[in-house]
């Protein structure tokens, strides 16, 4: 890739990161934003996109580069932190051996990515809280929400996917994922053009059969055929017409109208203007 090629692909991520930041309000005046930084190509690509938003937005906010080393063998933290240190970051190196937990626990053969992404989610959960984070930024991409949406379809019955914004279940954080509009292929394209140290996951990506490579399998024999199936697929999350589904908490079908999720009393009340940061 050109040097011309990759200033255009930063500034078309970057684009993209700011109109989801603006979409879903997901960055304030006076924010304190840890970064997960796992060593692979989604997070390194934030940090380095929040970065360059920290130096350009008309408003103040920290960051925080967070990384756990769950022990995993061969995982180089070293590899990491000299990243960290030399794009001139502020950053926290954990470490916690939640992999013996996960070996211990989950039997031969089955998938750990559940297990360990809980107990990696409550070690982070906890050290943003004690570092005064009062957001959480993690790394996922357009290809994973509607992977996700395409999952929880067919294997849970559900229609949902990962939210751009959402309160942790414990309550004491917030959590925001400003790459929703960013395609996988140009964060790893842009990954490799600035040559980020990745260090991989040999945990998960060495399990046979995962339901989510499967479906990622499909999506690409699908967007072969047709281009615009992961777009199209991204605009349906927030193009819901629930009339034409079957959730009766959404629509009311007796009264063919879509129920108010508000309060009786909360009903009548006007709406309030939204006020944006500047």
């Amino acid at each position: 890739m050109s040097t011309e090629d990759g200033k255009r692909l930063e500034t078309r991520l970057l684009s993209q990161t700011t109109k989801a930041c603006a979409d879903f309000d997901l960055l304030r005046d006076g924010d304190h934003v840890a970064v997960a930084i796992s060593g692979g190509k989604d997070s390194y690509t934030l940090l380095h996109l929040l970065m360059q938003l920290q130096r350009r937005a008309p408003f103040s906010f920290a960051l925080t580069a967070v990384n756990l080393d769950q022990c995993q063998p061969g995982f180089d933290a070293v590899r990491i932190e000299a990243h960290l240190r030399a794009v001139g970051v502020s950053y926290v190196m954990l470490k916690d051996d939640t992999y013996a937990t996960v070996t211990a626990t989950v039997e031969p053969g089955k998938t750990m990515c559940w297990m360990c992404g809980r107990l990696r989610r409550a070690v982070l959960y906890s050290a943003a809280v004690g570092l005064g984070c009062n957001k959480i930024a993690l790394g996922h991409h357009r290809d994973d929400l509607i992977e996700s949406l395409l999952m929880s379809a067919f294997y849970a019955g559900v229609l949902k996917s990962m939210p751009a914004k959402l309160k942790s279940d414990d309550g004491r954080n917030t959590i925001i994922r400003p790459m929703v509009y960013c395609a996988e292929g140009e964060i790893a394209a842009f990954a490799a053009a600035k040559k980020f140290p990745i260090v991989p996951c040999n945990l998960c990506g060495n399990q046979p059969d995962l339901k989510r490579k499967r479906v990622k399998k499909l999506l690409d024999e699908l967007e072969a055929e047709n281009s615009n199936v992961k777009a199209n697929l991204l605009h349906a999350l927030g193009a819901v017409v629930p009339a034409h589904l079957l959730d009766r908490r959404l629509y009311d079908f007796a009264a063919m109208a879509p129920v108010d999720p508000r309060p009786a009393e909360a009903s009548s009340r006007p709406a309030l203007p939204i006020v944006l940061d500047a």
